[in-house]
């Protein structure tokens, strides 16, 4: 899909339709535009939140990880439809097999980034409120996450199916 000529090209990261993924242009560009959109989070962190650069930082980080590495990488989806089951397919599963060592402390700063995000772009008017609502009870299923945490590194035998299987 072509950028909107009618919006500056700083700007382009604030349509949504530029965040669909059907090649691997479209990939790379959604990922380069998020990049813009997620300065403009930690700007706004900065500036009208008032947190400390660490924590700006942090969150920022978290949002990153979420939508570039998992929406756009690995779901090839536009980041603007995300919905409660995309959250727990990343925190209850995707997040889990994907590294070395998952726990609930670095998974809770993600999902915190990931919630923070999402209400930035409700502010900005990019996605609708029962949207960030949903995501937020999505994002705040701390001990859910946990137990699928704990249940994977309870993996005996071949397992995994079985557990792969519990996920809601």
């Amino acid at each position: 899909m072509a950028p909107d000529e009618t919006i500056s090209e700083q700007d382009q990261f604030l349509l949504r339709d530029n965040y669909t993924i059907d090649s691997l242009a479209d990939e790379i560009r959604a990922d380069q535009l998020c990049s813009a959109l997620l300065k403009q989070f930690h700007r706004d962190l900065l500036e009208n939140s008032r947190l400390e650069p660490l924590e700006a930082g942090s969150l920022a980080s978290g949002a990153d990880y979420f939508l570039r590495d998992f929406m756009i990488s690995h779901l090839r989806s536009n980041i603007f439809s995300c919905r409660a089951n995309a959250i727990r397919r990343f925190a209850g599963h995707w997040y889990i097999i994907s590294n070395l060592e998952p726990n609930l402390a670095e998974l809770s700063s993600l999902l915190k980034g990931t919630e923070s995000f999402y209400q930035f772009c409700a502010a900005q008017k990019l996605i609708e409120d029962p949207q960030v609502a949903e995501i937020a009870a999505a994002c705040q299923d701390l001990p859910y996450y946990q137990q699928r945490i704990e249940s994977f590194h309870a993996i005996t035998g071949d397992g995994f199916n079985a557990w792969e299987k519990n996920a809601r």
